[in-house]
């Protein structure tokens, strides 16, 4: 079946609507962000839009319930009278178990999904016949990930600082300063991966006085990092030759490999374990997408660490979850402007005026509208301009001018 192409639409115009927003507290283990600050919900009420907030939703990122009401939110005591509220969901991360009941038919919800890493999260958001808004698979045109960028540029500093704490003898690694001191050398730093999470993870570890080696496959990139990288950092291309040889010395091995909504390739396989060093530690940030360590599994901030051969794996699902102040108003900065589109243009009409917004549809009233997803779990795929069309009516009296 051919692809639907999107109708042509009058670019002077736009829908205006009032929408119910919600804001749940995070229930993941750990996880002290909130999807909207105190100065999201003024934005929201100033376009005319309702905001309800969970009590407490913001206590874990320094934002009080008397912050939320100043700026125009309504507070509810619980989870379920927010879900039951709202009619569009913001969130941090995906819906666990206990949430998945309280999704309604129709409703929007705005968060990171990740769910080619999550069978059980893609089967249940079908069955709720919720419209499923990735964050992390919104892509502008020159192919960037604007609302994964802020997270991933956390995640990337925090590993290094993450690695170096896990190598300290006591918590079961080689008793290494990653910096090293006069006389001694400095710990070895592969970093797997030269987007924003590997580009900052290098840059961190390199600042530190570590010897860093970064990895891609695009030539290209590894030249822009050459030319701006301190002395400290080596870039080299990554094949499977190439990683076996640079694990046997690393002692702080970093994934950051990502592939939009997709899982992520295993680059670091079972059987290399037995060449590397013992107390050597893995820190994948990729787990969310699957991970690019065969062996790593997620883990969370209450136990983030477990070793396999002796190999010290921190996996820990939601990193930026650690530092929620700083995590919150980044990820909040991103957010806000594609919120807001949705918000007063509706979810439909936004992602039919707004590219970056279509790519971030992934599931869509029982249906997997993202290529990622289907082929992750072998669903059948429908065109997502296909389903943007449904009951939609363009006549010019529903639009105001701008």
């Amino acid at each position: 079946m051919p692809p639907v192409n999107p109708p042509i639409l009058p670019t002077r115009f736009f829908l205006l609507q009032a929408m119910l927003i919600g804001v749940p507290k995070e229930i993941k283990n750990n996880e002290n962000r909130v999807g909207l600050t105190p100065a999201g919900a003024t934005e929201f009420v100033k376009y005319g839009h309702e905001v309800y907030v969970q009590a407490t939703a913001g206590e874990g990122s320094g934002f009080s319930d008397e912050e939320y009401e100043q700026a125009g939110a309504n507070m509810l005591p619980t989870i379920e009278d927010v879900y039951a509220k709202a009619e569009m969901i913001i969130k941090v991360k995906e819906p666990i178990a206990s949430e998945y009941p309280l999704i309604k038919e129709n409703q929007l919800l705005f968060t990171y999904f990740h769910f080619a890493s999550g069978e059980a999260l893609t089967h249940a958001m079908i069955e709720r016949k919720a419209v499923c808004l990735a964050y992390e698979t919104v892509e502008s045109s020159n192919r960037a990930l604007p609302l994964l960028i802020p997270m991933s540029e956390v995640a990337g500093r925090m590993a290094p600082q993450e690695g170096a704490k896990y190598l300290e003898k006591p918590l079961k690694g080689r008793g290494i300063l990653l910096g090293g001191v006069p006389g001694v050398k400095p710990a070895e730093v592969l970093v797997l991966g030269a987007g924003i999470v590997g580009t900052q993870a290098a840059k961190i570890a390199a600042g530190l006085g570590a010897q860093v080696t970064i990895m891609d496959i695009n030539l290209n990139r590894l030249r822009e990092l050459d030319d701006f990288m301190p002395k400290n950092v080596t870039t080299q291309y990554s094949n499977e030759y190439n990683i076996r040889a640079a694990v046997k010395t690393a002692d702080l091995i970093i994934g950051a490999v990502l592939i939009p909504g997709a899982k992520a390739p295993h680059l670091i396989t079972r059987d290399m374990l037995k060449t590397m060093k013992p107390g050597t530690v893995l820190v994948d940030v990729a787990v969310d997408q699957g991970g690019c360590i065969e062996t790593c599994k997620p883990t969370t901030h209450e136990d983030p660490t477990f070793i396999i051969d002796d190999i010290v794996h921190y996996c820990v699902a939601n990193m930026p979850g650690a530092v929620p102040y700083t995590s919150t108003l980044a990820l909040t900065n991103a957010t806000l402007p594609y919120a807001l589109k949705l918000a007063s243009q509706g979810w439909r009409m936004a992602c039919l005026l707004n590219e970056d917004l279509r790519m971030g549809l992934n599931v869509v009233n029982g249906k997997v509208v993202y290529k990622g997803v289907a082929d992750a779990w072998g669903l059948e795929l429908t065109d997502v301009n296909q389903v943007l069309n449904e009951n939609v009516l363009f006549e010019e009296s529903t639009f105001l001018s701008v």
